[in-house]
């Protein structure tokens, strides 16, 4: 695994397949199709930034790497690895030698960045929107008061403002209009067009309206002194956005008691998405939405007013009776192609202990590269520490960036499928696509409106290549190639161009078998099933999850294990394959896979940040680590199992969303007792303290903030550990529980029943 490791350092890249399939048929048997795992903004400390233009290949546009061929004598050209054009170095390159070479034929830069000084961004200033839902009690608006005005001291002086709040109506608050607070007033239960947004809200007063064209910022038609009454540096508009916030009140309008706020999160989306769109198209701007429950007003609506009327659950998608769902998934994905075009992200906070609609604005979210926080309230920790984070300008922070493009290049032997992760697809056909379409395909580039230090991609590949094995051995270059550019606006406000050149060998025919082995890196691997059966169970109609895992593992521990036909007993797999089973078994009763008591809300947030984690954090979520602390020996990683569980025993359970210090019975009876307080049970003080202070580290350095759940065995909470352990011990076990130990209540399968089915399968 650790050269594995060594790759990402290098690279950002992770693949389920170092060593390739060469044919299209050896790639079919694989089961996990070939693809790389890719966290394009990686900080790499000791890469250099070059301070030129890259140099590209004349034919297929490809960037000059340490894979290219280069002749240094007189002639000073170079072979491009992907098409074999011979490209001419410019004069500035003439100096060129084997002992004087420029950083990207460098063997140990095969990611460089390029910063081009004539390349300024047009508009170098971050805008945040902030979208606030008022429908919420009192005490919610002031835990979110209180929140947005610390942040609102911390935001850097440069950076645009704006403010629109909606409950029944949008206010749309001028914010440049000092003297009074000024508000636009929008009807919620209405959609409102970029016209009547540019009429209603005087963009024209003083001048006249350009007859044709787009109106779209200062260089069409719109002054700049009607785009500032609305988006404010923070340093000019502070006393007035604080004095806004701080006299916040709960929305006006009367609720009957059996009815449900009227709140109209679609409308204010829309007139937010219409007025950056205006005011500053092309720039990072980001709309920061501040939900605190369902929409039940206008466009985007997931819940009718009356409160009888339950909000759609999983069962009513799967059944087709949530009559709402679909127009609202239908207005949202019409946001969404407004903000890719326009360049903008929409991040969404949604804090109600109901469900605000994130399944439905998921497509708008996920396609702009924003980010999203689920909690439970306003003044829960998992907000407040997370809406930090975002604004946080140290080390720790989040590395915002915006505007990216990303572009693929790879072998004419490899077509790309599509990319699944928070981007959308600029459709730029070519011979490079795939027939086979995953997640955003049919292009071999994909716009990311947002994308900062942690978005990864899962980038999924097909093998063109049909000919026989002996071809094959006959080939002359036995590297299939892969590049991938990042063009991207830096914090800084400066354009970069990101390029990561890949090799990977490929082999094919009878003795291939062992090298695909030599090259399998099982966590990638998880990674990839896992995103792949999240795609197909939104996007394929009566698809089993559950059957589709298990088949796949079957194929490949048929293919890859080592037995004798139809004797189970015989079964072992490579060390490189041991721990996959392990990682299926827990992917089939992760949240991703088992929706049952998880509301549609909760498992679009779950699989949209698994869609944009790298393979470390997604492995956690799939596998959650559990590290035990007992006076017999240090912190030590434990196995995900109902035997762990000790009476004298801490353990710590990390399973991403959430973190769990859980107490055994012992402890917490000594706990209760106040033993941890005595001067001569200082090592019990101790033993309390160290999972605790692991746990805390764990919570700052991750987004979203994880909830903390501090629980003691057979307490109520307990059931956040329980339900993650493999049920190794349940109530119809024939063996008692181990004294202290505990058991769970559930028909699942256990891993052992679960590996020893495989086996039986695998070998016949």
């Amino acid at each position: 695994m650790t050269e594995f490791l060594e790759l990402e350092t290098q690279d950002a890249v992770r693949m389920p397949w170092n060593v390739l399939p060469g044919s299209k048929s050896e790639a079919a048997q694989c089961v996990i199709p070939v693809s790389a795992i890719y966290t394009p903004l990686k900080p790499f400390p000791n890469t250099p930034t070059l301070p030129y233009a890259p140099l590209r290949c004349r034919n297929c546009r490809s960037v000059l790497n340490p894979f290219s061929i280069v002749d240094f004598s007189s002639t000073k050209i170079w072979i491009c690895c992907f098409c074999l054009q011979r490209n001419h170095f410019p004069p500035s390159y003439q100096s060129i030698s084997e002992t004087n070479m420029p950083a990207e034929l460098f063997p140990q830069y095969t990611t460089i960045e390029y910063e081009s000084p004539s390349e300024k961004a047009s508009l170098t200033n971050p805008v945040f929107l902030f979208v606030i839902d008022t429908c919420v009690i009192e005490e919610e608006i002031g835990y979110l008061k209180s929140s947005l005005l610390q942040v609102v001291g911390t935001l850097p002086e440069n950076c645009l403002i704006g403010l629109i709040t909606f409950g029944t109506y949008v206010h749309v608050h001028e914010l440049g209009f000092g003297q009074i607070p000024k508000v636009y007033v929008f009807k919620g239960s209405k959609e409102v067009s970029k016209d009547q947004v540019l009429e209603q809200m005087g963009f024209f007063a003083n001048k006249l309206k350009p007859t044709t064209g787009v109106i779209a910022g200062v260089r069409d038609g719109l002054s700049q002194e009607s785009i500032s009454r609305f988006l404010l540096p923070a340093s000019e508009c502070e006393f007035t956005l604080n004095s806004i916030l701080e006299e916040l009140q709960r929305d006006p309008w009367p609720v009957p008691a059996d009815h449900r706020a009227a709140r109209c999160t679609g409308t204010a989306l829309s007139v937010a998405s219409h007025l950056l769109g205006i005011c500053v198209p092309g720039s990072g701007a980001r709309i920061m939405a501040f939900l605190g429950g369902p929409s039940t007003e206008g466009p985007g609506a997931i819940v009718s007013k009356i409160l009888s009327e339950p909000i759609r659950s999983h069962k009513d998608l799967d059944k087709d009776s949530a009559p709402l769902y679909h127009k609202a998934v239908k207005f949202y994905e019409g946001i969404s192609k407004q903000l890719v075009h326009q360049g903008h992200v929409l991040d969404v906070f949604a804090c109600a202990l109901e469900q605000v609609g994130l399944a439905e604005i998921k497509v708008a979210c996920e396609k702009t590269g924003g980010l999203v926080v689920l909690a439970e309230s306003f003044g829960h920790s998992v907000f407040k520490d997370s809406l930090k984070q975002v604004f946080q300008s140290d080390g720790n922070d989040l590395g915002l960036s915006s505007n990216g493009i990303f572009e693929i290049n790879c072998s004419k032997d490899i077509k790309v499928q599509g990319v699944i992760g928070p981007c959308a697809s600029l459709e730029k056909k070519g011979p490079l696509c795939s027939e086979v379409v995953v997640g955003q395909g049919n292009t071999t580039a994909w716009k990311m409106c947002g994308l900062d230090k942690t978005s990864t991609f899962c980038l999924i590949f097909e093998v063109a290549k049909k000919e026989n094995p002996d071809a094959i051995a006959q080939s002359a270059n036995p590297q299939f190639y892969f590049q991938f550019l990042t063009y991207y606006q830096h914090p800084s406000g400066q354009m970069r161009l990101r390029v990561t050149t890949l090799s990977r060998r490929w082999v094919a025919g009878p003795g291939s078998v062992q090298d695909l082995i030599a090259g399998f890196d099982q966590e990638a691997a998880a990674v990839v099933m896992a995103r792949q059966v999240s795609f197909k169970m939104e996007t394929e109609a009566d698809f089993d999850p559950i059957r589709w895992l298990d088949k796949s593992l079957i194929h490949i521990c048929s293919r890859f294990g080592d037995y004798q036909k139809d004797t189970p007993s015989s079964f072992t797999l490579s060390p490189r394959f041991s721990i996959f089973p392990q990682f299926m078994f827990h992917l089939r009763r992760s949240q991703f896979v088992q929706v049952f008591g998880n509301s549609p809300d909760e498992t679009a947030y779950f699989r949209m940040i698994l869609n944009r984690e790298n393979v470390a954090n997604s492995v956690v979520m799939i596998q959650p680590s559990l590290i035990s602390y007992s006076f017999h020996s240090g912190p030590e990683p434990v196995l995900l199992d109902v035997a762990a569980i000790a009476a004298d025993r801490i353990l710590l359970l990390d399973s991403y969303f959430t973190i769990v210090v859980f107490h055994g019975s012992t402890i917490a009876q000594w706990r209760k007792l106040g033993y941890h307080e005595q001067p001569e049970h200082q090592a019990f003080a101790e033993l309390l303290k160290s999972p605790r202070e692991d746990a805390e580290a764990i919570v700052r350095e991750r987004f979203p903030v994880p909830r903390l759940v501090i629980c003691d065995q057979y307490g109520s909470q307990a059931r956040f550990m329980l339900a993650k352990l493999n049920p190794s011990a349940t109530y119809n076990s024939d063996a008692p529980p181990i004294p202290g130990g505990d058991i769970i209540f559930t028909d699942d399968v256990s891993f052992e029943v679960f590996l020893d089915h495989l086996q039986r399968l695998a070998v016949h």
